[in-house]
This record gives C-alpha cells, sequence and structure tokens, in this order.
C-alpha cells in the first residue's frame, strides 16, 4: 500500500523488550468503479515492530512510502490495525 506517514508516536518496548511505534497512515489514490473515475482517500491506524519500528519512529513526517503488512482487529474490538512487516521510501 502506498501511504504518506502522517502521524508517528514515540518508540516504545513491548514487556518482551520489542521495540514498537504506533503510526497513522494517510492513503491517497484514484481508481475506477462502474466506469466511473473516483478519488480514495483513507487514513489507516498502524504498528510497527523490532527493526522497522525503529527506523519509521526516526522517520519524518509526510514521507512518501510502500508499505507491506496485514490488518488485524485492533486489540480493543474498534477498527483495524495495520501491521507494517516491511516498508520502502517512494
Amino acid at each position: 500500500m502506498s501511504a504518506v506517514v502522517v502521524q508517528v508516536q514515540s518508540l516504545r518496548y513491548t514487556p518482551a523488550g520489542i521495540p514498537a511505534v504506533n503510526l497513522v497512515l494517510e492513503h491517497e489514490s484514484q481508481v475506477v468503479e462502474m466506469d466511473t473515475p473516483r478519488q480514495v482517500k483513507l487514513q489507516l491506524r498502524a504498528i510497527a515492530f523490532g527493526a522497522q519500528a525503529e527506523v519509521l519512529s526516526r522517520q519524518g513526517l509526510d514521507t512518501a512510502c510502500e508499505f507491506h503488512g496485514f490488518m488485524t482487529n485492533a486489540r480493543n474490538g474498534k477498527g483495524v490495525v495495520f501491521h507494517i512487516q516491511d516498508f520502502s521510501k517512494t
């Protein structure tokens, strides 16, 4: 998923000592739905662990990246969270 980092929280550590960081990503694109162009824009909560978290915690805001990972339910059951497994600057 291509997205821009719009919010980064401070780096923290899990009880097992693994670095973790919470972020908010913003995706914007254009798709065709029923032969009509449609602008898509959304913000998505995300989390990264380990080395990815350490790098992303130092990442500047508004940095465009290509993110790879998976989505799952948030721990509190409200909404979804994108778990970042890999990323590269675009």
